[in-house]
């Protein structure tokens, strides 16, 4: 009977905490790909919806400031072996991903402290690459933040109508 009693229990705290899960407003989420030369790229992230919010204005990322482009932790970007982006090379390892919105373009940021809650933490000095996009109108729009990653190593990030890619080599 104890058995029984603690299988129900495992079960049922199980469910609550998959419907938890399933109910929070930046659920976790990976984009994953093997890039034709071997090379896997993981992107963890939390993905936010606009719920009706304008970017910039009502909710991140706001004009000239640092953000984790995602939501909760930092988002994070890992390479299973070195990597070149934008003619700069970068170490195989994991690393925190974050963009400053400066108007007409997007700096990206990969930064060596990839343990961190948002970027309350960020240190510039701690940055491993910085290199400035310019970010795209994309059709349709997209309520949730999504990263994409395809196999010739294009990363792309879209959230409502701003769509920013770079390559990874």
């Amino acid at each position: 009977m104890k058995k029984i009693s603690t299988i129900l229990g495992v079960a049922f705290m199980s469910l609550f905490i998959c419907a938890a899960n399933a109910q929070q407003p930046s659920p976790a989420t990976t984009a994953k790909n093997t890039l034709k030369n071997g090379t896997v790229i993981t992107i963890n992230y939390s993905s936010p919806a606009l719920k009706g919010r304008t970017m910039g204005k009502d909710v991140e990322p706001m004009k000239g400031q640092i953000w984790r482009a995602g939501a909760n932790e930092a988002t994070t970007f890992e390479f299973s072996k070195n990597v070149t982006i934008q003619g700069k090379p970068v170490p195989a390892g994991k690393y925190s991903f974050f963009v400053i919105d400066n108007g007409t373009d997007w700096t990206i940021i990969l930064n060596k402290t990839w343990k961190q809650w948002g970027a309350y933490e960020y240190k510039q000095a701690d940055d491993v690459l910085r290199f400035n996009t310019t970010p795209v109108k994309s059709n349709p729009s997209s309520e949730r933040l999504t990263y994409s990653i395809s196999t010739e190593g294009l990363i792309g990030l879209k959230w409502g109508t701003t769509q920013v890619s770079f390559n990874v080599q």
